[in-house]
């Protein structure tokens, strides 16, 4: 039988690693000069360390929470592979909200049966074709207020009440954070490992998509579970190309790069893919079989 003195030290220290944003916090601590996430943008990788990745989800947080963002909130994430749609998705857990991945093909109709099924307020999107089409959404919704988008090419001269950019965003963050210094790290310090971390929809082809709730406990132990089966480590490579929206995107490149410290890579685009593959040459890599099809012809 354990000491009291020990087993209260040990769950006290399991209780700072129980969620995705604790994790992500413990990892810029530890693995300081790590590259957490790159992305290639214009035929160039850029690289963002574990601290750069807890400090740009923590902006957008802050951003989030001056808009009104607040424990068990959802918000829409819809988008490609993206550095900054995966901040946003740790942003929304750390603040105690939920993600919700929309797959980015989704038309008007299917983007808005999720939103209003999941009652999102908030949607951060990669782009003007998914901003068209949540502003349409929105002029039916009893529940979508505020968009943000990334890039910002096409939308110059938008002028919707409740739109922003992602650098808009981070602005008022640090305006919120003047007023608040310690909102983030005692919402940060709230979450537990039973909280929803994150909603992804099933496809709907045998009837109305399904919302299927996990939480942070049911995640972060599949992902140990699996880390451990398949003997990762932190120095491995991982390619990030699967849909946002589907669990197992969550599972092999959030959960499994969150858990491991281990990095991942956007490509450029869905059609660089194999190309992108070649020049990372990820030592781990999921994939359906027309994927190993395409590589092997």
């Amino acid at each position: 039988m354990k000491p009291v003195a020990e087993s209260t030290s040990a769950s006290a220290l399991e209780s700072e690693r129980d969620t995705f944003p604790k994790l992500v916090r413990d990892n810029a601590r530890r693995l300081a000069d790590k590259v957490a996430i790159r992305e290639k943008d214009l035929g160039i990788w850029q690289s963002y360390t574990w601290p750069q990745y807890f400090e740009q989800a923590r902006h957008i947080a802050l951003g989030l929470a001056s808009l009104g963002f607040a424990r068990g909130d959802r918000v829409a994430i819809v988008g490609d592979n993206r550095p900054q749609l995966y901040w946003a998705v740790m942003a929304a857990q750390a603040l105690g909200g939920v993600p919700v991945p929309i797959y980015q093909d989704s038309i008007e109709r299917e983007m808005e049966y999720i939103v209003e099924h999941s009652e999102a307020r908030f949607a951060v999107v990669e782009d003007q074709e998914q901003v068209d089409k949540l502003l349409g959404v929105r002029t039916r919704s009893r529940h979508l207020q505020h968009l943000v988008y990334d890039d910002p090419r096409g939308l110059r001269g938008y002028r919707e009440p409740g739109l922003s950019s992602l650098a808009e965003l981070t602005e008022l963050g640090t305006k919120f954070e003047a007023s608040h210094p310690a909102h983030f790290d005692a919402e940060l310090a709230r979450g537990a490992a039973d909280d929803i971390a994150i909603v992804c929809y099933t496809s709907g082809t045998t009837g109305a998509p399904k919302g299927a709730m996990l939480s942070h406990r049911n995640l972060i132990a599949t992902a140990r579970n699996a880390a451990r089966f398949e003997g990762l480590r932190e120095d491995e490579e991982v390619l990030s190309y699967l849909p946002m929206a589907w669990v197992g995107d969550h599972v092999f490149s959030y959960a499994q790069a969150i858990v491991t410290g281990f990095a991942i890579n956007c490509p450029e685009s869905a059609a660089t893919v194999l190309a992108d593959l070649r020049e990372i040459a990820p030592t781990y890599f999921f994939g359906p079989p027309r994927i190993w099809e395409s590589i092997l012809t």
